[in-house]
């Protein structure tokens, strides 16, 4: 009697590791899945702007009126997907109309031949919360040449217009040299900055 009700407490505790274990298991091989939806920058509410050193006194703020992107992100993990910003050069605004007619020309964008610039990335890296660093390429008069952004996401939630859809809210930095493309006009002489420093700020409707 006292034998068999020993052994009793051995196999239920035997039978809960069993069980203990085979939930831990489940728990490990079936994570939760990832959930990566699809954006559209609002070009309503996309502003591609830059600054350029003008003769060493000041910069020149310029910015493209015409852009469009899109790219998949998953806001539980944090993960960004395939980037890519469409930028039309001829859309080049300086507020001085000679000085936008001669970015237009071969001098600089060359806008007849080379009508986009193009920046695409695969992914990003998480480097804060809510900061990304996003490693891509930027292709410019023909030339592809790695660019970073630093991204920062903003804010993320339905919109109070337009039938409240779900906007992603997302500020960037970067910058390139130009003459990496063969943009030299006036860099020897210091006339015109060899850096481009960009500006990127966009609102992004989740489809």
């Amino acid at each position: 009697m006292n034998s068999t009700n020993v052994a009793r407490p051995r196999t239920a505790t035997f039978a809960t590791l069993l069980l203990t274990g085979a939930l831990t298991l489940t728990t490990v091989v079936f994570p939760v899945a990832a959930e990566p939806r699809s954006y559209a920058i609002d070009p309503d509410h996309f502003s591609v702007g830059f600054l350029v050193h003008h003769i060493g006194y000041a910069k020149t703020l310029g910015m493209f009126r015409k852009a469009e992107g899109e790219f998949t992100f998953d806001e539980a993990t944090g993960v960004l997907g395939p980037v890519r910003i469409s930028i039309e050069a001829a859309s080049v605004f300086t507020n001085h109309r000679k000085r936008d007619e001669h970015l237009k020309s071969a001098d600089f964008l060359n806008a007849s031949e080379f009508p986009t610039l193009v920046f695409t990335a695969a992914g990003a890296t998480a480097v804060a919360n809510k900061r990304f660093r996003i490693d891509g390429e930027l292709e410019l008069l023909g030339v592809r040449e790695p660019v970073t952004l630093e991204a920062t996401w903003n804010k993320s939630g339905e919109y109070p217009f337009g039938g409240n859809p779900y906007v992603m809210g997302v500020s960037a930095r970067g910058s390139f040299k130009r003459s990496a493309f063969g943009m030299n006009y006036a860099v020897d002489n210091g006339w015109v900055g060899d850096e481009v420093e960009l500006i990127l700020e966009f609102e992004a409707r989740r489809r």
